[in-house]
Order: C-alpha cells, then sequence, then structure tokens
C-alpha cells in the first residue's frame, strides 16, 4: 500500500520542528560549557580516533567528526533542495527567482561590507560569517508569528535561503579550501562521471551510490576542499525524475522523485539529529563577564554581529528595491517595506553554517569562539527584530 507525502510541506514543518531542536541543543551546549561539565564536555569533543588503516590518514576528534562526517549529510539534503528548487520550485524560472536572487545576493553582500570596513584590518578572512541565513531558524520563526507574515513572505524566504546556501556553499569550496591535491582532484572527477554513467543507466539504488559518494567525499578530503562539499555535488547530481519501485505517492501530483524520495528518507535525520548534534558541540563557548567585555571590545565580534543585525535586512531591501526599480523583479506579492526588513532580519539567523564557516575561517581558537558567541548573539537580536516588526504589522492591521 503506497503511502501519500507532500514534499514541501513536510520540508517545513521539518525545518521549523528543527529549529526547536537546535535552541535546545545549543541551550545544552551553553550550559555544559559554562557549568561544572566543562572539562568533560571539551575532553570529549577532543577525544581522538582513527578510522581504518593509518594509511587513510583520517585522524579525527568527535568535533571534527561531527563537522566533517555528520555535517556531509546534512549538505547532501541542502544540495537535495538546492536541486529540487532550482528544477521544479521557487528557482526554476528566472521570473520567479529574481526578487529572491536579488534580495540574497544583496543580503549577502552588504554583511561582507560591513564586516570588512569594521574588522577587515584585523581579521579579513571572517568576511563570510554573517553572510549565511539558517533555514530552519528562519522557517521557524516565521511559523512562529503565524499569519503576521504573509503568506508569500514564506516562499520568497525559502528561496533567499536556499540561494543563501549556494553561495555559502561556493565560499567553503573556493575560499576556505586548503592546498590542492590535483591527484585526488582527478579521482574525485572519475568518481562523478561514474556516478553519471550509473545514472544514465538508470540505477536509483542506494547500493550502487553509497560506495561511490564515501569514495567521492574521500577525495574531497584529500584533495583539500572541505568535505562536506562532496555531499552538495551528490545532492545536486541526483535526478530530479519520478522514482521507479516506491511506496510513497506524492498527495499534490502523485509521482515521488528521486529527490523528494531521498530528501523524504534522509532529511528527518539532518534536521532531528545531526543538525541538533552540530548545535550541542558547536556552540559550547564560555560566556563570562571577560568573555562579554571582549566581545564588546573586540571588531571581529562587532563586525559579524552588525553584518547580522544590520546588514542582512537592509541588504535584502536595498537589493530588492533596486530590482524591482529597474523592473527585473517585484516584491513579493501584499509585502512592503518594512515585510522586507522583518523577512530581512529573520534571514539574519546565521546560526548553524555561521557557526560552520566561522570554524573555517579563524585558526585561534579564542577567535573562534568570540565569532561563534557574536553569531549567537546577531542571530537572536535578528530573530527578535524580526519578530517585534511583525507583531507591530499584526498590530496595526487590525
Amino acid at each position: 500500500m503506497k503511502r501519500a507525502i507532500a514534499p514541501l510541506r513536510d520540508f517545513l514543518h521539518r525545518e521549523s520542528s528543527s529549529g526547536t531542536l537546535i535552541l535546545i541543543a545549543s541551550a545544552l551546549g551553553l550550559l555544559a560549557a559554562n557549568s561544572g561539565l566543562a572539562d568533560n564536555y571539551f575532553a570529549f569533543l577532543d577525544l581522538n580516533f582513527q578510522i581504518g588503516p593509518s594509511s587513510l590518514e583520517l585522524d579525527f576528534t568527535i568535533l571534527k567528526s561531527i563537522n566533517y562526517l555528520l555535517m556531509s549529510l546534512f549538505f547532501f539534503v541542502v544540495g537535495l533542495e538546492i536541486k529540487r528548487e532550482l528544477t521544479s520550485g521557487h528557482l526554476a524560472s528566472f521570473k520567479a527567482a529574481a526578487a529572491p536572487l536579488f534580495a540574497a545576493i544583496g543580503g549577502m553582500s552588504l554583511p561582507a561590507i560591513i564586516y570588512l570596513a569594521i574588522a577587515g584590518g584585523v581579521e579579513p578572512n571572517g568576511w563570510a560569517v554573517p553572510v549565511a541565513t539558517d533555514i530552519a531558524l528562519a522557517v521557524g520563526l516565521l511559523a512562529l508569528v503565524g499569519s503576521s507574515a504573509i503568506a508569500s513572505l514564506r516562499s520568497f524566504l525559502l528561496a533567499l535561503a536556499v540561494i543563501d546556501d549556494i553561495g555559502a556553499i561556493l565560499i567553503i569550496a573556493l575560499v576556505y579550501s586548503t592546498g590542492v591535491n590535483l591527484s585526488w582532484g582527478l579521482a574525485g572527477l572519475l568518481t562523478i562521471f561514474a556516478i553519471l554513467g550509473f545514472r544514465k543507466l538508470g540505477s536509483q539504488s542506494l547500493v550502487v551510490y553509497l560506495p561511490l559518494a564515501l569514495s567521492l567525499w574521500y577525495c574531497a578530503y584529500r584533495f583539500g576542499i572541505h568535505p562536506t562539499i562532496a555531499g552538495v555535488i551528490l545532492g545536486l547530481l541526483t535526478p530530479n525524475i519520478a522514482r521507479t519501485r516506491s511506496n510513497l505517492i506524492d498527495s499534490e501530483d502523485g509521482s515521488v522523485s528521486v529527490i523528494e524520495y531521498l530528501e523524504h528518507k534522509f532529511h528527518p535525520i539532518s534536521s532531528y539529529v545531526i543538525v541538533p548534534i552540530f548545535a550541542f558541540a558547536n556552540t559550547g563557548v564560555e560566556i563570562s563577564g571577560q568573555s562579554i567585555k571582549s566581545a564588546l571590545n573586540s571588531v571581529i565580534a562587532w563586525g559579524i554581529f552588525l553584518g547580522l543585525v544590520i546588514g542582512k535586512p537592509l541588504g535584502v531591501l536595498l537589493a530588492t528595491m533596486a530590482a524591482r526599480k529597474v523592473k527585473i523583479a517585484e516584491y513579493p506579492q501584499g509585502a512592503s517595506n518594512l515585510d522586507l526588513i522583518a523577512t530581512g532580519s529573520a534571514a539574519g539567523i546565521g546560526f548553524t553554517v555561521a557557526i560552520f564557516i566561522a570554524r573555517l575561517a579563524f585558526d585561534s581558537p579564542e577567535i573562534v569562539n568570540l565569532a561563534i558567541f557574536s553569531v549567537i548573539m546577531g542571530s537572536l537580536v535578528s530573530a527578535l527584530i524580526s519578530l517585534l516588526i511583525f507583531k507591530t504589522l499584526k498590530r496595526s492591521t487590525i
């Protein structure tokens, strides 16, 4: 008997629920790092272990295994969502993608400019930290405000966040890669060709693709780019065609695609397990009078904070206004400038990917902790501003 699913609705519901789990996991991480459990918490994350023989050079800590292995599945789901949006979703045509595209460009550019203007002379490598949007928390916030946000803003924010993810992925691949090893790059390219070959033959078996996926991850790791990029590549390589021999049906059109099938299988694991684990392991920073004082006196912290809180909403608004003025795009249906600022503030919730980039951008553990603290504070203030504006808009319409 076939079971009906609603891919987009299910995706948004999972992201919204995941946002709650992220908040809980982050609070637990902060609690562990600022309590009598701190030594055990950090010691556990620093535990070393080796995967396979020493020749594989897979020496990991618990924290590194979370950020390199588990997050690869997270980015695989991100890649699937990008592919779905590009082929059949909000980004399938330029007309549909125009407004969120320009909004995303503005919402990524202005935070980077603000950061460089404030902290570029000290740590220019951190410019990408405030450019990212956390889909789960942003979508969760719009679910929280309910009817205060007009319906068109949900698809607008989702498309904007997906484009943000594309930008963040390109930044990770192009900016934060180490010295590359061309032979491993060639091996990775051959693996991609093998995947395309099996896809051409019509194979849809996970048993066939799993060894190739592991091979691509390892090639990326040895090539010198962050191995989570392999997850994105695999997602983008997934064909958006009807899946054969599936016990699922789409409640909207009756046919479940390969992408929708894989999202149904892996998105719950990513949203309900992997991202909360990442949040618990990566938000454990010390919060004390001294750390707050250090943040207040740090141009790096202010660059990240103001990039998220000011740069995101202002960049989204100005870029969308400019696109409308030159008649390239239109505002989301029924939206005003204040709606766009509120939505831009929701996009200022950087969190998961911003923290991920912070760990790549900075070498000093002290600066990493400072950056994570700034991301948390910037995301929190952005969320509060967005909530306040949406609630004000609701009152003004009564």
